[in-house]
């Protein structure tokens, strides 16, 4: 399957790693307004998962400065969407009435308008589409799943995601582009919280945002009928020098599950028996996992029951209910 792979930035570098993994499947183009980028030189590249970009090899593969003309490619199957998030539904749209799979970089969209277009045009092409919430690949949150799954009652669940302020990208900043940390940082933990339990009944949140001084922060509470509470909390946390960070806290009646990035001692159960110990992990790259399962659908033209859609427009419709319930000073907002 030959991919186009649209954004250089920093999930396009991260694919583009991620795609030297992935079976059955290779990059044959690449898209950027950059012309630094489009020669492979991805070194000023920064994120919140640290570490620095790298140099690429771009030499057997087309080189785009525009989304049209990588889109009229007649032998590009599949395009993997990493642009800023307001150019995601027209680019997703247009990709798929061209004909080909899409890998969206989550969020789906900006609001639930833009992520049903979305929808109803992989629909009506009868062509692949998956966004790319990596979370359902990462090895701890899958083993959790797995674990809540037999778990019994869960009387609270607690997910935290943290950073600073995105000053790598400037259109990160812009919310009328990425939606804020909400949209584009926490829709990691509501996209999680939809895959175990649907759609919350109601929800409410509080918290703040100054993005003059790199602060957008929010704790929200799902409200789910058959469950304790259930939060979201975190967001960005000033410029540059605040770590990245992810965790969770779940009680249920099997005990009590826990993992924070910044704890090496792993995903740590606090069982009946009054005894803590390490739970097994697969070692697997959570974004290799990823793109593997993309190409896995596409090539056996079967829809992505791991990351459906319907789910991925769901996250970006309870996102914009967090961010309303807050900007109304914790109003409880009905789903």
């Amino acid at each position: 399957m030959n991919v186009a792979v649209l954004g250089l930035g920093f999930m396009g570098a991260t694919h583009l790693s991620a795609w030297r993994k992935a079976p059955h499947a290779r990059v044959t183009a690449v898209m950027s307004s950059n012309e630094t980028k489009l020669s492979g030189d991805l070194t000023s590249i920064e994120g919140n998962l640290g570490g620095s970009g790298e140099r690429f090899d771009f030499s057997g593969m087309r080189k785009y400065r525009r989304i049209e003309d990588a889109l009229a490619a007649d032998d590009i199957d599949a395009v993997d969407i990493c642009l800023p998030t307001d150019l995601h539904a027209p680019t997703a749209i247009a990709a798929l009435r061209a004909g080909k799979h899409v890998l969206l970089e989550k969020p789906m969209a900006l609001d639930t308008a833009d992520a049903d277009s979305i929808q109803r045009a992989a629909v009506e092409c009868n062509r692949l589409l998956m966004v790319g919430h990596v979370l359902r690949f990462i090895p701890t949150y899958r083993a959790a799943a797995e674990w809540i799954a037999g778990a019994g009652q869960v009387h609270s669940a607690l997910f935290r995601r943290r950073c600073a302020a995105p000053t790598w990208s400037a259109w990160l900043l812009d919310e009328k582009r990425s939606g804020g940390s909400v949209c584009d940082l926490l829709i990691h933990d509501t996209d999680y919280c939809i895959s175990l339990w649907g759609m919350p009944k109601a929800v409410r949140a509080t918290g703040s945002r100054d993005l003059s001084r790199g602060i957008d922060v929010i704790s929200a509470e799902l409200q789910y009928d058959r469950l304790g509470p259930v939060t979201v909390t975190g967001g960005w946390h000033h410029p540059r020098a605040y770590p990245f960070s992810m965790e969770f806290t779940i009680v249920a009646d099997a005990g009590t599950l826990e993992w924070s990035s910044a704890d090496s001692r792993g995903l740590m159960l606090y069982s009946l028996d009054g005894e803590g110990r390490a739970l097994p992990l697969d070692a697997n790259d959570p974004f290799e996992a990823e793109l593997r399962y993309f190409t896995e659908c596409a090539r056996a033209g079967r829809q992505p029951d791991l990351c459906p859609p319907s789910q991925s427009r769901d996250a970006v419709a309870l996102s914009r209910l967090m961010l309303r319930s807050r900007e109304h000073n914790g109003q409880t907002s009905a789903v």
